[in-house]
């Protein structure tokens, strides 16, 4: 696909289902959920399904041109690509559920399936993707058929919180930087493990801040902040508060890692503007800027809804919120687990 083309894509699809001529106070309702623009965190878990669906309608685009079909980070080797590393990533995961031909497996919180085609195309897997986001569902389901995974991979609309699905359904589950987005996360947790089998597996990469953090730092406070923002996110957990909440939904904790401590590549290079990329070119300062000045252009032209260029401004802070993160310590994209769920439960 031509620069030209992604640009066409970026521009025609952002703000996923909003009717186009909403788009601009659709931007404004979701930036005063969070304290960057006076909102609270009560607002934000209260409101969180219409808080995240704003989110995702506004922000599929953006992130698919620029990240790709994979929204997530991952643990990078100094011989990998940013792309290569995501692959791994992905692949770890389904090797800890032990995942084989034919097993059902559900993804919680699954965006446009990426991570889903990929574990189904490594497994043999059967795979179900759980998302509350129709424009998200609909163009995952279009790259399914474009992988010729249609038979195997499939998509629920349904709200992770109170999912459509009878007890015992799957042999594994799995989520990557999903659950973050839970109001409760021991409630979250609880649903997860009902649809699970005894006895079988559940994963998941989770967002956290770690020990490192202060919560009476005010530089610490802003980066948390900026994190919530740019990511449609009510409130950040730190890791103990995510361990504690899996014990409290009933699981069995079998591993768990900040897979960050030991990742070769920091995990936020991408998002660096201080770094030179060609493969990356489009997270580098000068890809920022042309993506900034096209979108610009077009919402200008009336080819991007009037609001496009404010969606770019907020992911740009998110992603300078994640750097800094990364730098301090003080914030992790990739808090490991690996549960079981009791044989009797």
């Amino acid at each position: 696909m031509t620069v030209a083309a992604d640009f066409t894509r970026l521009a025609s699809n952002t703000g996923g289902r909003i009717v186009k001529s909403d788009v601009s106070s659709a931007v404004k309702s979701y930036e005063e959920y969070h304290t960057c623009y006076g909102g609270d965190e009560s607002a934000r878990k209260s409101k969180y399904a219409d808080m995240v669906n704003k989110y995702y309608d506004l922000a599929t685009s953006f992130y698919e041109y620029g990240w790709g079909q994979s929204f997530h980070f991952a643990h990078r080797l100094t011989t990998e690509s940013l792309q290569e590393s995501i692959k791994r990533h992905e692949h770890f995961l389904a090797l800890r559920l032990k995942l084989e031909s034919g097993m059902k497996v559900l993804d919680v919180g699954c965006g446009i399936g990426g991570p889903l085609r990929e574990i189904a195309a490594f497994s043999g897997a059967c795979v179900t993707g759980l998302n509350n986001n129709a424009y998200q569902i609909s163009r995952g389901t279009e790259l399914n058929k474009a992988w010729g995974l249609d038979q195997t991979c499939s998509f629920i609309k349904a709200d992770f919180m109170q999912m459509p699905v009878p007890d015992d359904s799957y042999d594994a589950v799995y989520t990557i930087e999903a659950s973050c987005h839970a109001p409760d996360p021991v409630a979250c947790y609880k649903e997860i493990k009902r649809v699970l089998k005894p006895g079988q597996l559940f994963a998941g990469y989770e967002w956290c801040m770690t020990d490192a953090y202060d919560p009476k730092n005010a530089e610490h406070q802003q980066i948390k902040a900026e994190i919530e923002l740019g990511n449609g996110l009510p409130d950040i957990r730190t890791t103990n508060q995510c361990l504690e909440a899996l014990k409290a939904a009933g699981f069995e904790v079998l591993m768990e890692d900040d897979l960050a401590k030991s990742s070769p590549v920091p995990w936020y290079l991408p998002l660096d503007t201080s770094r030179l990329s060609v493969s990356s070119f489009r997270l580098t300062k000068m890809g920022r800027l042309l993506t900034h000045n096209v979108v610009r252009f077009l919402e200008l032209v009336g080819l991007a809804p009037q609001g496009s260029l404010r969606v770019s401004n907020f992911l740009e802070k998110a992603a300078d919120g994640l750097v800094a993160g990364g730098r301090t310590e003080i914030f992790t994209p990739m808090y490991f687990f690996l549960v079981r769920k009791p044989e009797a439960s």
